[in-house]
């Protein structure tokens, strides 16, 4: 999983849905965020992207902390479609109908990400590591775990993200240059079938 090959999209316009289906553990932290329009416009603003004169030099580097100051400890609530939600697998399972989900809490946007927590390290491929967050999850009505692995491997699966951003963290790049990101704590995060709407596992931090 790379930053530019696992690009995030953010369906704001297909919310009214998944809000209808959420629970209410869930629907009580997302309602006290600020929906985005998208991820990568907010990566952008929040890590400056300053590299030459069209991009404001200076003014952009100012704007880029303001909106940090403003941006820091406030919530957000994101949605990652199915063919985004690569960074889901398959844990273990009672063997009935009780699961675990292994979320990577890695959220890719434009040159930059959304993590819990920050990477203190690469992996051999020069992607940050970071620990898997377990949520716990019931199969829906009428399935069973062969079902659910394949609709994984299908990216069939819609995530909810509610985040808090905390600040940035920057690791050297394999090869050079260097690989930054925000620092952010996840409140909250559901994960349900795009098609249907049905809530497949839930993670509220606590």
């Amino acid at each position: 999983m790379t930053m530019r090959s696992m690009v995030v999209l953010v369906a704001v316009l297909g919310a009214g849905a998944a809000h209808a289906d959420a629970s209410p553990a869930f629907a009580k932290v997302r309602d006290a965020a600020e929906a985005l329009g998208g991820l990568g416009p907010f990566l952008d603003k929040y890590m400056g992207r300053c590299g030459s004169v069209l991009e404001g030099g200076g003014d952009c580097q100012r704007n880029a902390e303001t909106f940090r100051r403003a941006a820091n400890g406030k919530k957000y609530y994101m949605i990652i479609t199915e063919d985004s939600a690569a960074n889901l697998s398959l844990g273990g399972n009672d063997g009935k109908s009780d699961f675990t989900l292994n979320l990577t809490p890695f959220f890719p946007g434009s040159d930059s990400a959304v993590t819990h927590g920050a990477p203190s390290k690469t992996d051999a491929n020069g992607n940050p590591v970071l620990p898997f967050i377990a949520m716990k999850g019931t199969l829906p009505d009428g399935w069973n775990m062969a079902m659910l692995a394949r609709q994984l491997q299908a990216r069939a699966m819609r995530i909810q993200v509610v985040f808090t951003p905390l600040g940035s963290w920057t690791l050297p790049k394999k090869g050079g240059g260097t690989i930054k990101g925000v620092k952010a704590r996840l409140d909250a995060v559901l994960v349900s079938v795009g098609r249907t709407g049905e809530e497949i596992a839930i993670w509220t931090g606590h």
